[in-house]
């Protein structure tokens, strides 16, 4: 057994028994705990490692690893260690205990994505002990405030401390280089298991908004008029109703041709939605990126059935393909109408890489080189992540972090979502995976 598979276990069960909820609103015990467990493996690696705080406990780890080749330009690996909350009475095993069953780690994170940040870690520890080096220099950044706005982690540290960047034009992280299982449709091979790799080339921009209707407060039992409620939940109705057009940027249409030649099929542009529930979990690498959306998620008003409020509040979770920022909110503006307010809560322009460059070709070979039955694919992701903040100082990220998945996993339904767990073997293919890709890239 490799020294790295007894590392990538024992580092992401610590990580996934420290607390780093984050809910949103400040209440969280923060990442300072996470951090420091962080910072210890890399100084342990022989990597220098700082830890910066944009608040008390919003930990953010930052390192730099000098590679073979110092000409070429840094790489940027970024992670983060907070997660979303969780209902530990809907889950079968404890959020925060780390537990191994049924060849997986269980807990909040797993996926999403503390799992990956062992992965990074016993690699880095693996090159220490076997006096292996990176053929770029690498700079690592452990972030806070992910599943927030990032205003904690990567927007404060672009910020507060660009100098660890210099240089870098490319980076790596979250949602993407996971194997989903399928078959080919048709021919000779339609017995032949096969693994779809897809490599994150974008993602989706972010518009949250909050939205505000004001009316005439007063008793409930008035005849109708000018009420706040009825005017928000019109708005909303109009936004929730309306059908987005589909637009196919050039990775999602060079994601349905592979497929089409992975697969052995023909997929109808015209009927993308059916097709994508035809695919399943195939298909769900591609229906949420082919039209903008606009979900209301949160609704404010009254405290009492009698009386009628003078205000009502929403808010709503937008998100546009890339060249769409524009049409989309010229579009939900005409939809909410005059009587309705909007200020954002986050607005960030969707992202993208180059997937036909030599990094998505070098991802592709590690992945390739590990399995014979694996088909990289690009894709662009339908949410959000970090990517978002290194873009504004020129980083185009991908979604890169190899895990091989049992098929009966469904990767999606990890994010977020109760009984969160990753395979360790799936670990321990992506160390494999991510060696050969930065010793070679």
């Amino acid at each position: 057994m490799n020294d790295y598979a007894t590392d990538v276990v024992r580092i992401c069960r610590q990580l996934l028994r420290t607390d780093t909820t984050n809910p949103g609103d400040g209440s969280g015990p923060g990442e300072r705990v996470a951090a420091e467990y962080v910072a210890s493996l890399l100084w342990e690696g022989g990597v220098k490692a700082e830890i910066v705080e944009s608040a008390p406990r919003r930990s953010t780890v930052l390192a730099r690893i000098a590679g073979t080749e110092p000409t070429l330009s840094p790489l940027l690996i970024h992670g983060h260690l907070d997660t979303v909350p969780f209902d530990a009475t809907a889950w079968s095993r404890h959020p925060l205990s780390g537990d191994v069953h049924d060849g997986c780690l269980w807990g909040r994170g797993a996926v999403d994505m503390k799992g990956s940040v062992a992965t990074t870690l016993a690699l880095v520890r693996h090159w220490a002990r076997t006096g292996r080096r990176p053929r770029r220099d690498l700079v690592l950044a452990f972030l806070a405030d992910e599943e927030s706005t990032g205003d904690h982690g990567s927007r404060y540290v672009i910020e507060h401390h660009r100098e660890y960047f210099d240089g870098c034009r490319e980076a790596i992280s979250e949602s993407g280089g996971f194997s989903i299982s399928d078959r080919p449709r048709t021919g000779a091979r339609e017995d032949q298991e096969l693994r779809i790799y897809p490599i994150a080339v974008g993602e989706r921009g972010t518009a949250w908004m909050r939205l505000q209707a004001k009316g005439t407060a007063g008793h409930g039992s008035k005849n109708g008029g000018d009420n706040a409620v009825a005017t928000l939940v019109h708005a909303l109705s109009r936004l929730a109703a309306h059908r987005w057009p589909t637009v196919l940027t050039p990775p999602v249409e060079g994601l349905l041709r592979d497929l089409e030649r992975i697969l052995g099929i023909a997929i109808d542009r015209d009927r993308l939605e059916v097709e994508a529930a035809r695919l399943g979990q195939v298909g769900e690498l591609f229906d949420c990126t082919i039209r903008n959306s606009a979900n209301p998620t949160v609704l404010q008003a009254g405290d009492k059935v009698n009386v009628i409020p003078g205000v009502a509040r929403a808010q709503v979770d937008g998100r546009f393909l890339p060249g769409q920022r524009d049409h989309f909110l010229s579009t939900v503006e005409r939809l909410l109408g005059p009587d309705v307010s909007r200020e954002f809560i986050n607005l960030e322009d969707s992202v993208s890489a180059e997937h036909t460059s030599s990094a998505f070709a070098s991802m592709s070979a590690a992945l390739r080189a590990e399995d014979r039955d694996g088909h990289p694919v690009p894709f662009v992701m339908s949410g959000g992540t970090d990517a978002k903040s290194f873009a504004r100082i020129g980083i185009g990220s991908y979604g890169f972090t190899p895990l091989l998945l049992d098929p009966a996993m469904h990767y999606y339904g990890m994010f977020h979502g109760i009984d969160e767990r990753v395979p360790i073997t799936g670990l321990e293919f992506g160390v494999r995976v991510l060696d050969r890709f930065l010793t070679s890239y």
